[in-house]
C-alpha cells in the first residue's frame, strides 16, 4: 500500500463533547492489482486522527472506493496502521 495523495481538514465539534482536536485525512492509496483491496476505480483511506494532551492516535478509519464512495470492510494490519499514523503525525506538524 502506497499513499499517493492526501487532503487533511480540522474537524469542528459544535457540541463540545469531544476532548482535544480531530482531523480528517482522506488519502488516495495505491495497491497491487493482486491485492484484495484493489479497485479499478481507485481506493481511498479515510482516517480520523485524535489529538489530546499531546497524545496522537487513530480514532477511526475505513477504506472507500474512490469512484462510488462505497465503504469497504477491510482493516489495516498493525504495521500498516503504524505507518498511516506516522504519515498523519508528520503532516500534522506542517
Amino acid at each position: 500500500m502506497e499513499i499517493i495523495n492526501y487532503e487533511v481538514e480540522k474537524l469542528q465539534d459544535p457540541t463540545g463533547i469531544l476532548a482535544g482536536e480531530r482531523y480528517e485525512y482522506i488519502m488516495a492509496v495505491k495497491v497491487d492489482e493482486e491485492d484484495e483491496l484493489y479497485r479499478p476505480g481507485g481506493l481511498d483511506l479515510r482516517v480520523i486522527l485524535a489529538v489530546e494532551d499531546g497524545n496522537v492516535r487513530i480514532a477511526d478509519y475505513h477504506f472507500i472506493e474512490s469512484n462510488s464512495e462505497k465503504p469497504l470492510d477491510f482493516a489495516l494490519d498493525e504495521e500498516e496502521e503504524q505507518e498511516v499514523l506516522a504519515f498523519c503525525k508528520e503532516r500534522l506538524a506542517e
